[in-house]
């Protein structure tokens, strides 16, 4: 059975990678609204990703025999000044997660929650794949500056991201 402690602060993790994949959700729909479909595309497969994180933990709490309790998502910002913008944000707030996956697996580490140890070793090792993609898009997108030729090019590519199906 998992802890109080450990329940109440994996909810929290839960409503915040609701919250990231909201984040992402608001990007896509921005990036759509601008013409720039492939960072649409590779925002929405983020989005889904996302959800996917805060479902994989949602399990978790669930087969240690703890109660998930949801709170409400803050709204995302819905304006943005370009895709440089997008990544520099995107790169913060995976920074942000980061730290506070790190936080809850300290958490497990104090109490000698082993299977919480495991779990969030795969979260640990995710967080170092989101925020190396994030910095790859960024110093690209840093590279390129104003030139639109090659944001199209990068957006291109950004639509061939597998969706994961």
């Amino acid at each position: 059975m998992i802890s109080k402690s450990l329940q109440d602060a994996f909810n929290e993790q839960i409503g915040k990678e609701f919250y990231s994949s909201y984040l992402y959700l608001s990007m896509s729909a921005y990036c759509e609204s601008v013409n720039l479909p492939g960072f649409a595309h590779w925002l929405k497969v983020q989005w889904k990703e996302e959800v996917s994180h805060a479902m994989k933990l949602i399990e978790y709490v669930v087969d240690r025999g703890g109660r998930v309790i949801l709170g409400a998502i803050d709204s995302p910002p819905a304006e943005f000044k370009s895709p440089l913008e997008i990544f520099n944000e995107i790169l913060e707030h995976e920074q942000m997660v980061t730290a506070s996956i790190n936080t809850l697996y300290t958490l497990a580490v104090e109490e000698s929650d082993y299977a919480s140890q495991v779990e969030l070793q795969w979260f640990v090792k995710e967080q170092v794949e989101e925020e190396k993609t994030a910095t790859e898009i960024l110093e690209h997108l840093k590279l390129v500056g104003e030139r639109s030729g090659a944001l199209l090019f990068i957006d291109r590519h950004l639509r061939k991201r597998d969706t994961g199906k």
